[in-house]
């Protein structure tokens, strides 16, 4: 059906036809031609037959897919003269003349090239209405940017001199004259102020993903490739329609996070963790290590701060969790909030660490600073990685051990991964009350498994007894924070650490989520309810004679009503 020839330096090396719809090559035993090299792929190659005609998509590999010479991830239909690039290999493709008689061509398979056809010679594998990003588009972003950056050489334009406004107007001048005098940009008039921004922000800010950022109702950006960009809405993932010229703008884009924080990124630091200005988590991993090409993965914070009224609006928590909670924050209770990753915990963080009064000293210790207080008497304080030489690293634990110097009332640390642990356990037992931090784990239970992993990670010889004594002695609280399949975030357990008996230590669920199904919308629900018990430190308050409200506990005093995802 398909006819495929392998030139190698200007020699046909191998040809072969298949004997359906759709092959492909690469190293996988399976290929229909194996191709060598460490650059290629296992499925590095994928054609597929529909409708349209042939089409071609790169299945992954360090060597770039080009087609007539642009570089693309998706392409077709193929024409009898279309060249494919790959590494050193020159590939000719075409419908073999076996299948010319058959009035109807095979279906299009759904795992060899799912959006194939309807790309009709698009990059992506949904087609975009914006003709920047088809991939004429591109290699005209791509010549305009190398143009801009030639006319400031050519001008001698200091831009280390440069503020940011000033910046962005002289760049923004040089493109616009650039695009009005130069024949090639022709076809590309009525995109003109468009084409302009999109550059812009590439040379001088962070190329498209300034309008993904800009967008509220996205919650999480990941850059797979320059020209594969998916985005988190409504706790789905989908993919996106903008993309990077090429990989270069998007190293230059994490060069320009990374470096306002005095961190790096090049080949003998191939990974980094940063932030920008409103505080969105920003990870970055580049080649060698990144074998598709540099990736950027962006955890974005909400405009508006949450507070606990909007976690109750969301259906994450109910409001008489928050009023505990808010009691447990003020009474100087020790808490860890646990969970998986994109669980939530550092926005519950944030909404429990603004419980603390204004008149106490807080101190936070975080690898890359998210957390947004607004007590008057607070200090931050952010981890350093080690510079090119191997030294001066600042590590959480240095930060932790410091920040007991400080005469902390509280002590925040954004998350605990390791040999910190043991540290944050000592200054809970020491004086440091109402202390907060975050830890992964998948259960209250499974927490405490952590917290002791985490401590025998110091590197001091503690025995595991005396590990689950000081863990049951300093915790006071663990929240556990979910997030299920559907997207939807919610507090699941709040848990009482309440002794140790034994080699075990003692749990007591206070409240916990009770699910009952999905919605019409694939959406969890459940029931947000008290199990019945009521806190040690409640039940002290009470035997001191000070007013606390106890009927939050009681299940048959709250409405046992359907938590529903906002």
């Amino acid at each position: 059906m398909i006819r495929i020839q392998v030139f190698r330096r200007a020699q046909l090396v191998a040809e072969a036809t298949s004997k359906g719809a759709s092959c492909f090559l690469g190293k996988e035993a399976g290929s229909l031609i194996v191709l060598q090299g460490w650059r290629v792929g296992r499925r590095q190659l994928e054609f597929a037959l529909g409708e349209e005609g042939l089409f071609v998509r790169d299945g992954g590999g360090m060597a770039p897919l080009k087609v007539n010479g642009k570089e693309v991830n998706e392409y077709g239909p193929l024409a009898s003269n279309d060249t494919i690039e790959l590494a050193d290999y020159r590939i000719m493709a075409h419908v073999s003349e076996e299948a010319r008689p058959h009035p109807a061509p095979a279906p299009l398979p759904v795992t060899a090239l799912p959006h194939a056809a309807a790309a009709a010679r698009q990059p992506q594998p949904e087609p975009s209405a914006n003709p920047l990003e088809r991939p004429e588009g591109i290699a005209m972003r791509g010549q305009l940017h190398r143009m801009l950056i030639a006319a400031m050489d050519l001008r001698r334009v200091n831009v280390a001199r440069m503020a940011d406004a000033e910046l962005r107007s002289t760049v923004q001048k040089l493109i616009e004259e650039l695009i009005d005098t130069d024949s090639a940009f022709e076809s590309m008039r009525e995109q003109r102020a468009a084409l302009c921004d999109v550059v812009l922000n590439e040379v001088v800010g962070l190329g498209p993903l300034e309008s993904l950022l800009a967008d509220d109702e996205v919650s999480e950006v990941m850059v797979n490739r320059h020209n594969d960009v998916f985005v988190e809405r409504a706790g789905r993932l989908e993919r996106s329609n903008i993309s990077f010229s090429n990989d270069a703008a998007v190293i230059s884009a994490i060069e320009r996070i990374v470096s306002p924080l005095g961190r790096r990124i090049d080949e003998s630091s191939p990974m980094v963790d940063a932030r920008l200005k409103d505080g969105s988590r920003v990870n970055a991993i580049i080649p060698p290590l990144a074998i598709r090409g540099p990736s950027i993965t962006i955890r974005k914070f909400a405009r508006n701060k949450l507070v606990g009224e909007d976690l109750i609006r969301f259906g994450a928590i109910s409001a008489e969790m928050i009023a505990f909670l808010q009691v447990a924050v003020k009474l100087r209770a020790n808490i860890v909030v646990s969970g998986g990753t994109g669980s939530g915990k550092t926005t519950l963080l944030n909404v429990l660490s603004n419980f603390i009064p204004d008149d106490e000293r807080i101190v936070t210790v975080e690898d890359a600073a998210e957390l947004q207080l607004n007590q008057p008497n607070l200090v931050s304080l952010e981890a350093r990685p080690a510079n090119i030489e191997g030294r001066g690293a600042v590590t959480i634990r240095d930060l932790v051990k410091n920040c007991l110097r400080m005469r902390p009332d509280r002590i925040i640390v954004g998350e605990c991964r390791g040999g910190e642990a043991l540290d944050m356990l000592q200054a809970m037992n020491t004086g440091h009350d109402g202390s907060l931090t975050t830890a992964h784990a998948n259960s209250p239970r499974d927490c405490l498994s952590r917290l002791e992993v985490m401590t025998l990670m110091s590197g001091l010889e503690i025995p595991m007894q005396a590990i689950r004594e000081q863990v049951a002695s300093a915790v006071d609280l663990i929240v556990q924070q979910t997030r299920f399949s559907c997207g939807s975030r919610k507090v699941t357990y709040i848990s009482e650490v309440t002794g140790i008996e034994g080699n075990l230590i003692q749990l007591q669920d206070i409240f916990q989520f009770e699910q009952d199904g999905f919605d019409a919308n694939g959406k969890v629900c459940g029931r947000l309810v008290p199990t019945g018990h009521i806190p040690d430190f409640y039940q002290d308050l009470m035997r001191r004679g000070m007013p606390v409200d106890v009927s939050i506990f009681r299940r048959d005093s709250v409405p046992m009503k359907r938590v529903h995802p906002a």
